[in-house]
Parts: C-alpha cells; sequence; structure tokens
C-alpha cells in the first residue's frame, strides 16, 4: 500500500515538472571552451559527453586536423583538433604545469556521427542572460564568407568575444567530413 502512494507522489511530481517545463521560457545555453585564446560556445543541446584526453591512434593519410582516433566509453571515436580545423594553429596536448588540460568534447550522439572535438580548454556554462548578442553588422565585420556552422557572436559582461559553432552544422559541413589527406 504504501509503495502504491510513494508511486503516486512519484507521478504527480513529475508531471508537474513536466507541465513546469512546457511553460517555461527557454533559454539558450552554451558549453563555452576555449582554442588558441579564441572563445567558442558549443550548443548544450548538441554537445555530448566531456572526455579526458584519451590515448589517440593516428590515421594515416588523414589531415593533419583530424589526430586520430580514441574509444570513449566502448565506442569508437574519430577526433578533430578544433584549433587546427579552423586554422587557428594546433593544440598543445600535453604542456608542462598547464592547470587546464585539453579535453575531448564528444558531439550528442543523436546526430550519428562519432566524433569527438580536441579543444584546449573548457571554460564553463553560459546562457543568454551572461552574453549579449553582437549585431549583423559585427558578423559581416568577421569576413563575407563565413562557414555555415558558425553562428551567432556575443560579448560577455568583460567584453570578452564568443563565437557560437553550431555542432549540427559542422557535422554536416563537407570540409569536417573530408579527413582523407592529399
Amino acid at each position: 500500500m504504501a509503495n502504491r502512494e510513494a508511486l503516486r507522489e512519484l507521478h504527480a511530481r513529475l508531471a508537474d515538472r513536466l507541465q513546469a517545463a512546457r511553460t517555461q521560457q527557454q533559454v539558450a545555453s552554451w558549453l563555452a571552451v576555449e582554442c588558441h585564446g579564441h572563445g567558442l560556445l558549443f550548443p548544450l543541446q548538441q554537445a555530448g559527453e566531456i572526455f579526458p584526453l584519451a590515448t589517440l591512434l593516428p590515421v594515416p593519410h588523414a589531415k593533419p586536423w583530424f589526430v586520430g582516433v580514441a574509444n570513449l566509453r566502448g565506442g569508437l571515436h574519430g577526433v578533430v583538433d578544433l584549433a587546427a580545423f579552423l586554422g587557428l594553429g594546433r593544440t598543445e596536448t600535453a604542456r608542462e604545469g598547464t592547470r587546464d588540460p585539453a579535453r575531448l568534447v564528444a558531439l550528442n550522439a543523436a546526430g550519428g556521427l562519432n566524433c569527438a572535438l580536441l579543444v584546449e580548454r573548457l571554460a564553463g556554462l553560459r546562457n543568454e542572460s551572461q552574453l549579449k548578442r553582437e549585431s549583423a553588422a559585427a558578423d559581416e565585420a568577421q569576413g563575407p564568407v563565413r562557414p555555415a556552422f558558425a553562428g551567432a557572436r556575443f560579448r560577455d559582461a568583460e567584453g570578452r568575444a564568443w563565437q557560437e559553432i553550431l555542432l549540427s552544422a559542422l557535422a554536416d559541413d563537407p570540409q569536417f567530413l573530408a579527413i582523407a589527406g592529399q
């Protein structure tokens, strides 16, 4: 009898929480990372798990930014050095005395791509209330041709620039998918 009562209470609490979630305004939130001093934002719903840097097995004849494959929770994932892919330089993975070691951020499994991004440093979580979106004119000032995976640009309270990287668009980008070297 007590179990039924506890189960009823659990169902009632869950129903209340679901109703509250439906009525609340959705707030954009991101995982903030750094690559060669550049602040990047990954939409949380597009990012997967975060892993410590794992043993990477090199892949012959791959582009320099495709640093290898890693076993992450029993699944084989291709690992892309995001800084190198973006043309910022290679990520140093084993610097002496580094307080913030490089990490692997897996893409959300729902995207169907077993891939992880090598980033220099995690910088925490951000949401809309902490960032101010830059104008379209500021986006255009960054260059006339922007890849489809480059989302909006933001500034935080300290004036630091943050570039949103749309991971779902990155996973569809032909250059990102073409890992074979020349």
